[in-house]
């Protein structure tokens, strides 16, 4: 797996420009730092996501933040090569030479799709086989990625309650002007964290994770069509032409 450093670098631009223009403006960095409004619209958020979504997609989704600096490596490429190379040798040898190298395929579904093909399931089948997994891998995917999307929907109406509730602590303390200054910094700072965290971070990685999973989704409707392709018993050429046509 490799590292995402355009996803470190955007992180870090959007936070740099949105502190740094705070600072340039003469702002201090303690100003920003309301542990309170932290608390109010994280707690809030993370709660409402948790409400409306169920436990395992729940923590599928959060067990997917991971991609967004380590995503899955899959390279279309290389796919190509590896097809093309199991044709070669099923052209030749039959197709019980791939059971040789059953235990060197890493990604679980490859295997599960080559052992089918060894065993001889007929090409529509396996393909319809093959495919059911397809849709059940993207709906779950899709899911963990609206839990960020959830979340990024309901922080800034959590960082406007917890403006609201800084505006009530101002308004009880009136007579007490010391008190005023954190009740006051409660309600700007909670709309800022509200918001900044939907658009500078829960968005953005609903969208990236759905990006992720749509790449995953081509790589094994690839892989389908290359285990058919042999199934069928097309030429390795013509096998490694029709699989260019998913490299963009």
């Amino acid at each position: 797996m490799r590292f995402d450093f355009n996803s470190a670098i955007g992180l870090l631009l959007a936070l740099a420009g949105i502190v740094g223009g705070h600072l340039l403006e003469g702002g201090h960095l303690d100003s920003l730092l309301q542990v309170t409004a932290f608390v109010i619209v994280a707690g809030g958020t993370m709660g409402a996501v948790m409400l409306q979504t169920p436990i395992n997609v729940f923590w599928g989704g959060i067990k997917m933040l991971k991609w967004i600096f380590i995503p899955p490596s899959y390279v279309s490429e290389a796919l190509i090569r590896q097809i093309t190379a199991w044709s070669s040798a099923v052209r030749k040898d039959g197709l019980l030479v791939l059971d040789n190298g059953m235990e060197a395929i890493s990604d679980p579904f490859a295997r599960r799709g080559v052992q089918l093909l060894v065993d001889g399931v007929p090409p529509d089948k396996l393909r319809d086989m093959l495919e059911v997994e397809i849709n059940a891998f993207e709906d779950f995917g899709r899911q963990g990625a609206k839990v960020w999307e959830a979340a990024g929907g309901y922080a800034p109406t959590i960082g406007i309650l917890g403006a609201v509730l800084g505006l009530i602590h101002v308004m009880e303390n009136l007579s007490n002007p010391g008190k005023l200054g954190g009740g006051i910094a409660v309600a700007f700072v909670a709309t800022i964290y509200g918001v900044g965290l939907a658009n500078l971070i829960f968005l953005p990685i609903a969208s990236k994770l759905k990006t992720l999973i749509n790449q995953q989704v081509v790589w094994r409707e690839m892989l389908i069509d290359g285990l058919v392709a042999i199934s069928e018993g097309e030429n390795p050429r013509i096998i490694e032409e029709k699989l260019l046509g998913y490299v963009v």
